[in-house]
């Protein structure tokens, strides 16, 4: 079956599902964030199959999400964020946010995030980058950019 090619819409969200919309490809950036930039390590965290695992590495690569790098004489190497990956990373911790208010349970938060600048542990806040304020769904009003479809 052919994969739809989310790439070619005129639609921001479409074009990042493009990069990470299949279920492996955010937590193989998490695992990399947290310092695990080893295929073993990468595969025995996520318990993925080496060719699903090679495919999806592949692709960030591709992508320029993640970029290789060797770390012994054989073809080993050690996957890191590029820049843009690091701003995926943020994306991510929007989904933290959702996932810790609306599936956490009665358990709570699995993960905790402390801010470097301040200390304190804390939560990813949508704020518009103009004013400062609090930037939601319900805040915002739709209009065509210079992008947009015709």
């Amino acid at each position: 079956m052919q994969r739809t090619n989310f790439g070619e819409m005129a639609c921001s969200i479409a074009r990042t599902l493009d990069v990470i919309g299949e279920p492996w490809s955010p937590l193989i950036l998490r695992d990399v964030w947290v310092g695990m930039s080893r295929f073993d390590q990468l595969q025995a965290d996520l318990g993925i199959s080496r060719k699903v695992l090679t495919e999806r590495l592949n692709h960030l690569v591709d992508q320029g999400v993640l970029e290789r790098h060797p770390y012994d004489n054989r073809p080993r190497y050690e996957y890191r964020l590029t820049a843009k990956g690091v701003e995926l990373v943020d994306l991510l911790m929007v989904m933290v946010g959702w996932g810790d208010k609306w599936l956490a349970g009665e358990a709570g938060p699995p993960v905790l995030y402390r801010h470097h600048a301040c200390g304190e542990i804390s939560h990813v806040d949508l704020r518009c980058a103009h004013c400062g304020e609090p930037m939601h769904a319900g805040d915002i009003d739709l209009l065509p950019g210079p992008g947009a479809a015709a």
